[in-house]
Parts: C-alpha cells; structure tokens; sequence
C-alpha cells in the first residue's frame, strides 16, 4: 500500500472540492490529481487546472485572485489551493493554449496525455526540486515513467518541437539516481526490474 505525502483528511477534501468543480466548469485536469487518475499513486492536495478565458468569466464568484508574477490565477477553499491557468495569458513550459492538442479522458476527467503531464511536471520539479513540493513532484515523475504507459517516442517528439531537449537526460539521470522505491509501493526486486525496462524502453 503506498504511503502517502499529504494526509488523508487533505487529500478527501481537496479530493471533494475538485469533483465539485468538474460539475461547474470546463477545464484540462493536470497536476498531482491528473497523475492520481493515471497511476493511482499518491493522492494530491493542491488542484491544477487549465480552462479558456470565457471559462475564468464564471471563477469570478470565487474569490479569485490574480497572481501576475506567475501568470496564473488561484481561488482558495478551506486549506486547499486551486491554481487556474488561462490560455494565451499563463506562462508554463509548454504555451497553455497548446496543451489541449495533448488530452485524454479518464475518470470523468479530461487531463493531459501522460506524455504531456511528464514534462510538465518536469519544470514543476527543476523550479522547486529543493522543496517538500518537490519532493513530491520527483514521486508524481516517477510514478509517471513507472505507471502511466508513456509513450516515449510521443514524448520525445513533444520535446523537439519545443525545443526541450535537456529534458531527456534530465530524466534519465533521475530515474537512474531514485532510490525511494517504496514510494512507489515497490519492493527492491520489482523495482529493478521496472527500472532496467524503462531505462531500454527510452534509449
């Protein structure tokens, strides 16, 4: 069983909050909770979305706040933090508007395609690697490369045509230095094992 990060009473809430939110609005789910969906790893407490401008017009009810130093918008319920990006306003690694060409449908969810959700959560790990976030974010990778049957070569592509080539090696020093395998609900064994697959499946 796997340990989790967040505690359960956050993660239930914010577990909550976000099926809320999909009987409300429109978005792309990416993030921790895009990740749960596609692994069933570690829970989120945080939620991340990506919705259009004429979707933000109906966020105005919640207490929305703009935050222009990082170019997203974040609404605040109980201990939860909900992080909106806009497209053609948002400022993530790949352009915002963009990442809707890269979405699969899981769990009542439209998210982004595991390809996608990798390299986003990437950039999320190079920002606050040293960090408890980050921490966190190192889990979501791996669980990723680990469980989420990416496509390495539809990842590779997504990188050339964004000019994100160091993230390649970026992640395979990553995966070859992890060692916390019991994050991942593995045991030394399986681990290895999983490792040395993933490792031929991207050279």
């Amino acid at each position: 069983m796997v340990r989790e990060f967040w505690s359960g009473l956050l993660t239930e809430k914010s577990w909550s909050i976000l099926q809320e939110l999909k009987k409300q609005y429109k978005f792309i789910l990416i993030g921790g909770w895009a990740i749960y969906l596609l692994t069933r790893k570690l829970k989120s407490k945080d939620i991340d979305i990506i919705i259009s401008i004429e979707e933000l017009q109906k966020f105005k009810a919640e207490n929305l706040e703009k935050n222009d130093k990082l170019k997203k918008y974040g609404v605040k319920k109980d201990e939860i933090g909900i992080d909106i990006y806009v497209e053609y306003y948002s400022k993530l690694v790949i352009p915002v508007e963009e990442i809707k060409n890269y979405t699969i449908k899981m769990g009542g969810f439209e998210l982004s395609s595991p390809e996608m959700l990798l390299i986003l959560k990437q950039a999320a790990y190079k920002n606050r690697w040293n960090s408890v976030k980050g921490e966190k974010d190192k889990i979501d990778v791996m669980s990723l490369v680990f469980f989420s049957n990416i496509d390495f070569d539809k990842y590779k592509t997504i990188l050339k045509k964004y000019s994100l080539a160091a993230y390649f090696s970026d992640l395979l020093k990553l995966i070859k230095n992890f060692k916390d395998y019991d994050r991942l609900d593995l045991n030394p064994r399986e681990f290895k094992i999983r490792k040395n697959k993933i490792l031929i499946a991207l050279l």
